[in-house]
């Protein structure tokens, strides 16, 4: 079986027990989803130099009419746009600074790179986001911009208001990610404790500067100003963020500083609501559902009767997973909503939510999907169901997910563990492990919604 390019650090631990056969065609379909949402590959074909010009989404424009070219950005599938970009434009770039995550291999020989943390913002991103505005604030009218901001962005590029701390603001983040909240409610909240983010980035750089912003979406639908929002005006405003607040119960939560500000900001502190005034360019380079649509492909190859039940899913990870059990266990039973083989694919970013009193253990969105699914769906035979962080780490941890089948809560019990203790306990990457069920892929250079497959043979 012909393999596209391997992610998967742990490949032959992942295919060494159940079904390997149906494991390696579980792989196979996620690596194709994992290359099929390359940015890198996405602003080759974006931005080309042709003589004295540059292509710039299809529209020309001469070279000579700029002065300096800059590249700014951060995020998790920012590095292979700004690499691109280097290798596209070479010593044309002026000057550019990008954060990528800690981690992130590769070099850039025109364009300073800095390594931040990721969830948790910490001081060495809100440095490179401070240097990052001090550039925008340094071009001028004939300048060329290039933006490269990714999912990612709200911890890598942290740049808090006065009146909050980057401690504070830390502390938010966490509550924010383990409360239940939906990343538009969530980055609603953040936008508006920065300094940068919700468009206050572009409004630094020169009205008269082209301004063009290559993205890659990680957001359900595509919102431009919840997946590149510090360079386009936003949609939210601070009733939202306090919305948020109501709606998840987070007022007594938050550090004092963060529940202060949003209740009473400073006059003339909201986000720009438009940038009519300024030349701005918008290219999603990569969608949010490419994963998905690379898997779909990938598992119609193999042979597989394929539908993309969902790429919007949100809501309880575990739940999920168990509705995917559900939909093997019809099929298997009644050959519904067709007969074996079959792929069902699903993206969307789901959520874990830690209630007060519950275990915090280690884990994410997609290590619990896997979990909740393995729980349904143990004796079954003939059945793989993975989920995937396509950025390579799921939630605060440095796995990217599990993929499970009716063998792994046998295997879990079998070294003395009991799988439904650390579900409920938020301990999915533990439980995981014991099964040699987890994905290791490091950074994988793309971010977009997570994937999550189900094949039945």
């Amino acid at each position: 079986m012909t393999r596209v390019d391997n992610y998967f650090a742990n490949y032959d631990q992942l295919v060494s027990h159940g079904d390997i056969g149906l494991r390696q065609e579980a792989l196979d379909v996620l690596n194709a989803g994992i290359a099929a949402a390359d940015p890198g590959e996405a602003t080759r074909r974006l931005i080309r130099i042709e003589g004295d010009r540059i292509f710039i989404g299809g529209t020309p424009y001469p070279l000579g009419q700029f002065e300096h070219i800059y590249v700014f950005g951060a995020g998790k599938a920012t590095f292979p746009i700004a690499k691109a970009l280097d290798d596209i434009l070479g010593d044309m770039i002026t000057e550019g600074i990008v954060t990528c995550k800690d981690g992130q291999k590769g070099t850039l020989n025109h364009i300073g790179m800095r390594l931040a943390s990721h969830p948790i913002p910490n001081e060495i991103g809100m440095s490179a986001s401070q240097d990052i505005l001090d550039l925008a604030k340094r071009t001028g009218p004939k300048d060329l911009v290039f933006a490269c901001i990714t999912g990612g962005s709200s911890a890598l590029m942290p740049l808090p208001v006065p009146e909050v701390s980057l401690e504070d603001k830390k502390k938010a983040n966490r509550l924010l990610l383990t409360c239940g909240a939906n990343i538009i409610e969530i980055n609603a909240v953040r936008k508006h404790l920065s300094l940068i983010k919700g468009g206050q980035l572009a409004q630094a750089v020169h009205a008269e500067a082209l301004l063009v912003n290559i993205t890659v979406s990680d957001v359900i639908g595509d919102p431009l100003d919840y997946i590149t929002d510090p360079t386009v005006p936003d949609t939210s405003s601070f009733d939202d963020a306090r919305r948020t607040l109501d709606k998840y119960e987070l007022w007594k939560k938050m550090p004092a500083s963060v529940s202060a500000y949003l209740k009473s900001p400073p006059h003339g502190r909201e986000t720009p609501k438009n940038l009519d005034t300024h030349r701005l360019k918008n290219y999603i380079a990569v969608e949010g559902d490419a994963a998905c649509k690379g898997a779909e492909k990938r598992a119609r190859e193999l042979g597989y009767n394929t539908v993309i039940l969902s790429s919007m899913f949100e809501g309880e990870s575990r739940e999920l997973g168990r509705s995917f059990a559900f939909i093997a266990k019809e099929v298997l039973a009644n050959g519904r909503p067709f007969r074996a083989p079959c792929a069902f694919i699903g993206g969307g970013e789901t959520v874990v939510t830690i209630r007060d009193g519950e275990g915090q253990g280690l884990g994410g969105p997609n290590q619990e999907f896997a979990l909740g699914a393995a729980l349904e769906i143990e004796g079954l035979n003939d059945v793989v169901i993975a989920g995937l962080d396509t950025d390579g780490t799921d939630g605060p941890t440095t796995f990217a997910g599990g993929m499970v089948d009716g063998t792994s809560a046998k295997r879990c019990r079998a070294a003395g563990t009991d799988p439904f203790s650390f579900i409920r306990n938020h301990d999915a990457s533990a439980v995981l492990q014991v099964m040699e069920d987890i994905f290791i892929t490091g950074n994988t250079g793309t971010n977009v919604n997570d994937l999550k497959i189900l094949l039945v043979r």
